[in-house]
């Protein structure tokens, strides 16, 4: 009986050249890995060879996509049940018609059909475009016990009742799934697991009448002011973080207070400056705890240690101009860090307000003018970077980045279901990219206010006036010192 023989070279992807098991799917161009595959098996697009647009897993010789019939030997993947064209999970049928399956069986009211506010929520997670992560997770235990437990009513279906099931990250992501389906009015994510994980946060404060003050403190000061910032704007990550620092300062200084024998009722002048003298950058946070304090009588009433900070030293105009050219000309960076690279460097955008643009606020009208709407009036876009937006837009934004969530209108989408990209996250990818975010944007500022009256660059680029004027003023600006007289002559 003879044997059949591979080769060792047989044994690695043909396209990614990992190392593959024995039984591997096995295409024309060789053996394909379970990655290779997966990727291959959603990828969609006009087919390079028969210009039908459908499922294209093949790759051509020049690198184009080719579909199944024009690939050759790639196999059959239409759905026996729905007919649509993608990889088979089980019995001829699709990962999305198993998901609906699955799913329908969780959100089973009891009377063995879908609970009738749930059905929204079940065909917006139904035809996600990759079905094999949203599997993976609909399978785990507690994601069960969650979709159970608001289907069979055992909670209430509201932003309350979800608050009180665990873990709160699955809680989380199914709440913005409801949310983005309509089954759920929207509400603030940050601002909700801000509420959600405060009792956690102050259960950690040992000291009983520590506990109380902050959480007076964070009832009716920090709560309120987050759910007014939230019912003009949704609020960033960097929001609720600044929030999270004050608590945690304020709880610091309370401690503080009592290794040094004191209750802040008897806390004087001598003990604020020894606090600021340690650390007066970091402990800057804990000035929002103290004025309110004093307002409420919790403290004698005291002067509170200004903090100073300077706009950060920007780069030099040449760097600057070079940053550019290296954005609008060269090819070395991806397409999402070259718009963010962009922004920064021509309109001095912060990276969280990056984050928050959506696809709206670039609006095209012909030929391919663009406008960008940071602030009032629009910002017209210049070429080259009109193109290379709007390139971004319809070709290269990452619209489904994990393939487990919905369509998103933002303009750099996040991983979570209707939810922007971290800021961090974007200041991270930018820092690799060797674009300096902070020194870039205060380089760009400082030369727009250099060559158009401050108020005017405010209005434009969603700056406020007094932030643009003072910013003028240090870098030298003479708007506000022209000859008396009358210049219109």
């Amino acid at each position: 009986m003879s044997r059949t023989r591979v080769r060792v070279e047989d044994l690695f992807c043909a396209r990614c050249r990992r190392p593959v098991r024995i039984g591997a799917a096995h295409w024309p161009e060789g053996y394909i890995c379970a990655s290779c595959r997966d990727h291959a098996l959603e990828t969609y697009g006009r087919c390079a060879g028969c210009g039908i647009d459908r499922l294209t897993p093949g790759i051509a010789p020049d690198g184009g996509r080719w579909c199944t019939d024009c690939a050759g030997g790639l196999g059959d993947f239409f759905c026996e049940r729905c007919g649509r064209e993608a990889a088979r999970y089980r019995r001829g049928v699709c990962g999305n018609c198993v998901l609906a399956e699955r799913l329908g069986g969780f959100l089973d009211d009891g009377t063995g059909r879908i609970r009738g506010e749930l059905v929204p929520f079940h065909d917006e997670v139904r035809n996600v475009p990759r079905p094999k992560g949203m599997l993976t997770w609909v399978g785990k235990p507690h994601v069960q016990q969650i979709l159970q437990a608001l289907a069979q009513g055992q909670v209430p279906l509201s932003h309350e009742g979800l608050g009180t099931l665990s873990p709160w990250r699955s809680v989380a992501y199914v709440r913005d799934l409801l949310m983005h389906s309509g089954v759920l009015p929207h509400r603030d994510r940050h601002l909700l697991l801000f509420e959600r994980r405060l009792p956690e946060w102050l259960d950690v404060v040992e000291n009983p009448e520590h506990r109380t003050l902050l959480h007076r403190f964070a009832t009716w000061r920090m709560l309120r002011k987050l759910r007014t910032a939230a019912d003009k704007q949704a609020l960033g990550a960097g929001v609720v973080t600044s929030a999270r620092a004050q608590l945690s300062q304020a709880a610091a200084f309370l401690a503080w207070l009592a290794e040094r024998g004191r209750t802040i009722d008897g806390c004087t002048q001598a003990d604020l400056y020894a606090w600021y003298a340690e650390n007066a950058i970091s402990r800057r946070h804990v000035q929002p705890f103290l004025r309110w304090s004093m307002d409420h009588h919790a403290m004698p009433r005291l002067k509170v240690p200004t903090v100073r900070t300077e706009n950060p030293a920007p780069i030099s105009q040449h760097r600057r101009i070079a940053l550019i050219r290296k954005v609008m000309i060269s090819d070395e960076l991806p397409p999402m860090e070259r718009v963010a690279a962009g922004l920064i460097l021509l309109y001095a955008q912060p990276v969280r307000r990056l984050a928050r643009l959506t696809i709206p606020t670039a609006s095209s009208t012909k030929p391919i003018k663009v406008a960008l709407r940071l602030g009032d009036p629009p910002t017209p876009v210049p070429e080259p970077f009109a193109d290379i937006l709007l390139n971004y837009i319809h070709t290269a934004r990452p619209n489904r980045p994990n393939g487990t969530a919905p369509a998103s209108d933002w303009l750099f989408p996040g991983r979570g279901t209707g939810q922007p990209m971290d800021p961090a996250s974007l200041g991270r990818r930018l820092s690799v990219a060797g674009i300096p975010t902070l020194h870039g944007r205060t380089a760009t500022l400082q030369q727009l206010v250099l060559q158009a009256p401050p108020s005017v660059v405010a209005g434009m680029l969603g700056y406020h006036a007094v932030h643009t004027e003072a910013v003028a003023a240090q870098a030298g600006g003479t708007w506000k010192k022209y000859a008396p007289g009358d210049h219109t002559r």
